[in-house]
């Protein structure tokens, strides 16, 4: 997460970004938080976490509510051993299509498939302890600039109440707004609602 705020930084600084806007989605959302706290004081105006990591994914016991270990190690070895098959069937849940009256789109699962293959496995596999165990809540508390944070409350990769719920209670400027049945995808399959809402915040 240090290399992903810190490469956040060194290209914000090459192009010279003033009152910026950063907007991070799932992993997404960490790095914006942790580079808004570390780097970005002079440059961010306003930042948004949707189905964002933060606070810290993972159980344990100062964060019981959280996911457990053996699913990161799953997680892990599909990405090792059954990567190709692993990245098609994560978007069942990821976009929600395991649910009652969904409508799989098989263009919204190859286009993620299709950019999954693009990236090193490598980088993959370590970002998976980089998601789930980097503890943001210092960054949060830190932060005082306005943060507008989007979670779906069907969430099943990031759920919703161990993640969005904390943050904005952590942060000292924060705006939850949680959407009942959106999946952890909702920029993708919900788009229409939730970039009303980004404008409305980013035009506040």
């Amino acid at each position: 997460m240090e290399t992903y705020a810190a490469d956040v930084a060194e290209l914000t600084e090459f192009l010279g970004l003033k009152d910026a806007i950063h907007i991070g989605h799932s992993t997404g959302g960490g790095e914006v938080i942790r580079y808004v706290n570390k780097y970005g004081e002079d440059r961010v105006s306003k930042a948004v976490l949707i189905s964002a990591v933060p606070p810290v994914m993972v159980q344990s016991e100062a964060n019981p509510d959280g996911v457990p270990i053996s699913v990161f190690d799953n997680i892990r070895d599909q990405t090792l051993n059954n990567r190709q098959q692993f990245y098609i069937d994560l978007t069942i849940p990821f976009y929600g299509y395991n649910r009652a009256g969904a409508e799989i789109k098989e263009g919204i699962q190859r286009n993620w498939w299709r950019q999954g293959m693009m990236g090193s496995n490598v980088a993959h596999y370590e970002c998976i302890k980089a998601f789930s165990e980097t503890d943001f809540t210092e960054d949060l508390k830190a932060v005082d600039i306005p943060v507008l944070v989007l979670h779906g409350e069907d969430d099943q990769i990031v759920p919703y109440q161990n993640a969005g719920v904390k943050s904005a209670k952590l942060l000292k400027n924060g705006k939850l707004i949680t959407y009942p049945g959106f999946p952890h995808g909702m920029p993708t399959t919900e788009a229409a609602t939730i970039n009303k809402d980004l404008l409305a915040f980013i035009e506040s």
